[in-house]
């Protein structure tokens, strides 16, 4: 923060600082934890640079973990006759964060920390994203510079540019920075290809590693570390 941005609402102050929400702020400052230099904070009070700010409470304890979605399994919002994470899931109380298409199959984070959707998701922060695909058909000689230069996908949509690293004549690694629906299926599309086999294996930091479908392992230590810094958490 700048000299120019003071005073600030406290809460705003708290939620710069990573403490909780503005709106989590306006909660503990009702239940007199928040303290401004030695002095309870009330709803309102703002920040002048220099103030001593305290928050007596224990930050919640929250779940992160690196799952395994099976192919077949719907993210979230299964139909009928469909399952969804929900539905399988070995750990209780948290949820997928993005998605990944019913065909698809890989990494995904689960947890009970809200704070991660936005920063994750929103494609104006370009946090990388891995995936192994396996083609119907060779690929040809032009496949790995058209693709990482962007691709037309219709709907007045061309994806930023990517990483492409061919495996072998039906195989490629793709790094991307966004998430559009179905975006690896229709850029193989525009050439020609079909996707038989979309495998996510690392999002950001956080990798798949040796999990098998439906396994998962918590996300912690330094991994996690840099995981929430990087996110800007």
């Amino acid at each position: 923060m700048t000299e120019s941005e003071y005073p600030m609402r406290i809460n705003k102050y708290l939620a710069h600082q990573k403490y909780c929400t503005r709106r989590a702020a306006d909660e503990l400052i009702s239940k007199r934890k928040v303290l401004i230099n030695g002095r309870v904070a009330v709803l309102g009070d703002k920040v002048q640079e220099g103030d001593e700010v305290k928050v007596n409470f224990r930050p919640k304890k929250y779940k992160y973990y690196a799952y395994y979605k099976p192919r077949g399994i719907i993210t979230h919002s299964a139909q009928e006759g469909e399952e969804e994470i929900a539905d399988i899931s070995p750990v209780e109380g948290v949820f997928p964060v993005g998605r990944l298409d019913k065909d698809s199959y890989g990494l995904i984070i689960l947890t009970d920390d809200g704070r991660l959707t936005d920063p994750l998701l929103n494609p104006a922060f370009e946090h990388e994203k891995e995936y192994k695909v396996t083609t119907k058909d060779k690929l040809p000689g032009y496949f790995q510079k058209k693709m990482e230069e962007g691709v037309d996908i219709g709907e007045n949509v061309t994806t930023k540019p990517c990483k492409v690293e061919i495996v072998s004549p039906k195989k490629f690694k793709i790094i991307i920075t966004e998430g559009k629906k179905h975006q690896i299926r229709r850029m193989c599309g525009a050439f020609g290809q079909s996707a038989v086999e979309l495998e996510r294996v690392r999002i950001m930091n956080i990798t798949l590693g040796n999990l098998r479908p439906g396994s998962y392992r918590p996300i912690e230590g330094d991994e996690l570390k840099v995981f929430l810094k990087d996110l800007g958490i």
